[in-house]
């Protein structure tokens, strides 16, 4: 959530960002609830310190015996609490307001984003390895899943419907390895390792900026104030809320594998074939909970965390640095990692690494004692897909494909399934 000290020293930078960001705001709004807010705060302090000073005076003439004035005063007492009662109730329904604004407000860009309308305004920042020229006519992923009989999607639809997918035999396996891979390769670059629920409360949410914003993207539990996690950030950036942390055990570092749901509002007719975009999915997590003096170098070291996995795997990828259009809502500096695809003759997302500043501490209420100034301060927190365990899956099968169909196992992954080929 953005500082309100921005909004009352220098509305200048919020108005800047937000149109760096191509989002339209009613500024004049949020300005005329917080002048709102300030000014009845004021007049609700002023009448209790009016009422201290009557309250003092009742003493006095209790002392004195003079009950008709104290019977007076008293009146009046009453009267400045109805008037601060009246007061409290309008700063509620104003600061309610204002809450709900601000919840809405994006995160501001670091200075070192590109400025820019969307992703064609992205900077390409490094490409690892050249992709394959295969002598055949590679298939896509979908196609190699069938014919291997690693899925079924057709029961996965009659059982729960459009994007489902039943992973079986092999590309069971397969998935089952890429999870238990990149855990381990997380865990070796001194990540903790959880394994976490998948429900979460709709304060989490909040925390880390997927409500309100992305209401229309997540799936709601019936008759609960709950909602199927949309990945495995939210249970890991909430760990800590509402605590004060000791500043020498900073940064946390945290990864988790999860079952993750999304609706996939807005992304219709977009990559409806295989394996890419799918209501339930799983993605290898990296949160990291940090110093605000260390936070921009430890998103250049998770960034190289997730890239070590597809060099591990000898994937072809590039690294974006995202614009200022096309950032997510929490950020203020993104990476995407993309894997060469052959099915799409490109590359495809399949990670973000992103700083959020201290926007989602400040949601989450996540703090540390500052042994500098002595105060508690906010933290800033990180996280990146480390990686789309799917779309991870369908690169290894597309890109490891052999002329036959069968799939070679890449060397790193050759422990875990035991073989060195997958096929039907």
């Amino acid at each position: 959530m953005i500082n309100k000290k921005i909004i009352r020293e220098d509305i200048s930078i919020l108005k800047e960002a937000l149109k760096n960001r191509n989002s339209k705001f009613d500024l004049d709004k949020i300005i005329n609830l917080d002048s709102k807010t300030k000014q009845l705060t004021a007049e609700i302090d002023k009448l209790n310190e009016k009422r201290n000073i009557l309250s003092k005076e009742i003493t006095i003439h209790l002392k004195n015996n003079n009950l008709q004035e104290v019977d007076k005063i008293k009146n009046e007492v009453t009267q400045i609490k109805t008037s601060i009662s009246k007061l409290e109730n309008e700063s509620i329904k104003y600061n309610s307001e204002l809450e709900l604004l601000l919840l809405s407000i994006p995160n501001i860009p670091d200075k070192s984003v590109p400025i820019g309308i969307d992703e064609n305004d992205n900077v390409e920042i490094k490409k690892y390895l050249t992709p394959t020229n295969f002598k055949f006519e590679p298939l896509p992923h979908w196609d190699l899943a069938i014919k291997n009989d690693f899925v079924d999607f057709e029961r996965a639809a009659k059982i729960s419907g459009s994007r489902f997918c039943i992973y079986k035999n092999d590309g069971s396996r397969l998935i089952r390895a890429l999870q238990s891979f990149t855990l381990d390769y997380h865990a070796n670059n001194g990540y903790t390792e959880f394994s976490m629920p998948v429900i979460v409360k709709e304060e989490s949410l909040y925390g880390t900026g997927n409500l309100p914003k992305f209401k229309e993207d997540l799936f709601k539990l019936e008759n609960l104030n709950a909602y199927l996690a949309p990945t495995g950030e939210i249970q890991m950036t909430n760990y800590f809320r509402d605590e004060i942390l000791k500043e020498e055990n900073l940064p946390y570092k945290f990864t988790t594998t999860t079952i993750n749901f999304r609706s996939e509002a807005g992304s219709a007719g977009r990559d409806t074939r295989g394996v890419i975009r799918q209501h339930q999915f799983y993605k290898t997590e990296m949160v990291n909970i940090a110093h605000p003096e260390t936070s921009f170098d430890l998103l250049e070291k998770m960034t190289e965390n997730a890239e070590g996995i597809l060099e591990a795997l000898k994937l072809p990828y590039r690294r974006i640095l995202l614009c200022t259009g096309d950032m997510g809502f929490s950020s203020c500096k993104t990476y995407d990692i993309e894997v060469w695809l052959p099915s799409y003759n490109n590359y495809k997302e399949i990670s973000s690494c992103s700083n959020c500043w201290d926007f989602q501490a400040r949601r989450s209420m996540i703090r540390f004692k500052n042994s500098k100034t002595n105060k508690n301060e906010l933290v800033h927190t990180l996280n990146g897909s480390g990686l789309a365990i799917d779309r991870l899956w369908a690169a290894v099968v597309e890109n490891y494909q052999n002329e036959d169909g069968t799939i070679t196992v890449p060397d790193v992954l050759v422990k875990y399934l035991g073989k060195n080929i997958l096929k039907k």
